[in-house]
């Protein structure tokens, strides 16, 4: 500095050499619908696609709302209540994913150790089919930001057709290896074949994506409204003389009560049931509402679908007569109509529907392991031999053998990873490949994205350096701090090595990385190369028996 009035100046002379900040490693963006998409301020947004970083499930439900309500139909098999869901297209099917999957994937992502993350929010619940180019739109979207990692499509697989989400998956390997600071976790469709899913998929850019099977039965419970539970096609009621009877059956049943006399009955008011038809059989010639409706509560045998309760005063019943226990004839029946009036059917309903748990993809949950892995240990742990929270167990069991054909492909080496359940364990993650599982530079996942990883983390620090003099000393800084970042690697078992020469080199400068004209033409050429840790798939114990030498 070129001092021209007299004083004291104060110089800072800096000491420390630049460091490498390393960049986060789990930050997945999920793709979807939503309820709605409101700004900072509250107001409602309509242009789409809305992408927003959220923490917490909670914040997700401030700008984004709730799930798609679910819709049941209550029925009976074999005398037990079932709850039958009910899917947009009206087509009942038991196995069939809830339509919007975005607001659930969330709770499980939350549930298995993820932190912040991305929503891509391409449009509102509707009834129109899920589209692809809304979809694709999500993903364009997401080019645009710099901090997500992971790529997850938590509603395309519920596109029209699988080469529709094919597409998609194709559409994230493109974009991964374009900016090559992020991974896509994908889901084999249900029902799929290894050679459908290995064929839909293509063959570009397999190592910036992985996929999984099979489904998951999750502990997650359906929310809905009372007003969206159809008990019409079982509930049969009538209202007579005071009492209110209802019947609780299938949609084929037609029960009816009967009133009889018999003078030497005992107790003065008996039942009894015969499939779908209750006889209340008197004494007397009558009795009073109050009396059958006590004597109903105080009848300790198996009361079938029937239930009696007091509509009004207390009314003389007469013998004689069938009564017919009919459907409602018009307008819908929902659960919310008999809450007060027969809270033995509503508790029913409730008990059953508590029953119904959410099928998901297991792309989300895998989300939240990655996330609580690389918190704990770091990325170049494999996300795998860990145990799902939130699961009951996979919609179905893999065998070792099916194992076999899933893990390894000599044709067209696209692995896709088992979810397994093992007694005493639950249910675990039991494969880390990519989608590139012949590949022996990037089979597996923690060897891609350790790579990803660094890379991003290398190039965010020596930004620095851009127009700084291509010169010895600027080399130096940019060496000594590459190889202060890899060395802390090294030490935490991220490299493979005894010795850090041997785990990683960094070269730079005239004559090494770089000549005359390269300097000339202002480039600045850094090799780095390291040797990632690979898992240990498979472990091999060797026994033999060993002869008695003495």
């Amino acid at each position: 500095m070129d001092y021209k009035v007299p004083g004291v100046f104060v110089e800072e002379i800096p000491t420390l050499p630049p460091s490498v900040a390393p960049v986060a490693t789990a930050i997945p963006a999920f793709i979807g619908y939503t309820e709605k998409a409101l700004d900072d301020s509250g107001r409602s947004l309509s242009a789409f696609p809305v992408i927003r970083r959220i923490d917490t499930m909670k914040e997700y439900e401030q700008f984004f709302g709730g799930p798609k309500l679910a819709k049941f139909r209550m029925d009976t098999t074999n005398n037990a209540l079932t709850a039958i869901k009910i899917t947009d297209a009206n087509a009942d099917d038991d196995n069939a994913l809830h339509k919007y999957l975005l607001y659930y994937s969330l709770r499980h992502y939350f549930d298995n150790g993820g932190g912040s993350c991305y929503v891509a929010s391409v449009g509102v619940y509707s009834s129109n089919p899920i589209k692809i180019n809304e979809i694709n739109n999500g993903i364009d979207a997401l080019e645009k930001e710099d901090e997500p990692t992971l790529l997850v499509l938590a509603d395309g697989i519920q596109l029209a057709t699988k080469s529709d989400y094919y597409s998609s998956c194709a559409k994230i390997l493109m974009q991964c290896n374009k900016l090559k600071d992020r991974f896509g976790i994908f889901d084999m469709p249900d029902g799929e074949t290894n050679e459908n899913f290995r064929n839909g998929i293509g063959s570009n850019y397999l190592s910036y994506g992985c996929a999984y099977a099979p489904y998951l039965r999750t502990s997650l419970v359906y929310q809905y409204a009372e007003v969206d539970i159809d008990v019409k096609s079982f509930f049969r009621e009538k209202t007579d003389k005071g009492i209110k009877y209802a019947y609780v059956g299938s949609m084929g049943s037609s029960p009816k009560v009967e009133i009889t006399k018999d003078a030497s009955a005992t107790p003065n008011i008996s039942f009894s049931i015969t499939t779908d038809s209750l006889r209340i059989t008197l004494k007397g010639d009558k009795a009073t509402s109050t009396e059958i409706i006590t004597a109903w509560n105080d009848w300790k045998e198996n009361k079938g679908g029937f239930t009696l309760f007091a509509s009004g005063t207390s009314t003389d019943i007469p013998v004689g007569g069938n009564i017919a226990l009919v459907p409602p004839t018009s307008g819908a029946y929902t659960m919310e109509m008999f809450k007060s009036s027969n809270t033995q059917h509503y508790n029913a309903c409730k008990t059953e529907l508590a029953n119904q748990r959410v099928v998901l993809p297991p792309s989300s949950a895998l989300a939240g392991i990655y996330a609580s892995v690389d918190r704990d240990r770091g990325v170049w742990k494999a996300p795998a031999n860990v145990s799902l929270a939130s699961v009951i167990a996979p919609s179905r069991k893999i065998t070792y053998e099916e194992q076999e054909l899933l893990n390894v492909d000599p044709t067209s080496g696209k692995s896709i990873n088992a979810i397994r359940s093992f007694a005493g364990k639950g249910t675990m993650v039991w494969g880390s490949r990519t989608l590139a599982g012949n590949d022996n530079e990037w089979r597996y996942i923690p060897v891609r994205r350790l790579f990803i990883f660094v890379e991003e983390s290398l190039q965010k620090a020596t930004g620095f350096a851009v127009f700084e003099p291509n010169t010895p000393t600027t080399w130096l800084k940019v060496k000594a701090m590459a190889e202060s970042f890899l060395f802390n690697l090294w030490q935490r078992g991220a490299l493979a090595g005894p010795t850090p020469d041997k785990a990683y080199y960094v070269n730079v400068g005239l004559g090494k990385t770089m000549t005359p004209q390269d300097i000339l033409e202002g480039r600045m050429i850094v090799d780095v190369g390291i040797a990632a840790a690979r898992p240990a798939e498979f472990i091999v114990l060797r026994f033999m028996h060993k002869l008695q030498e003495a």
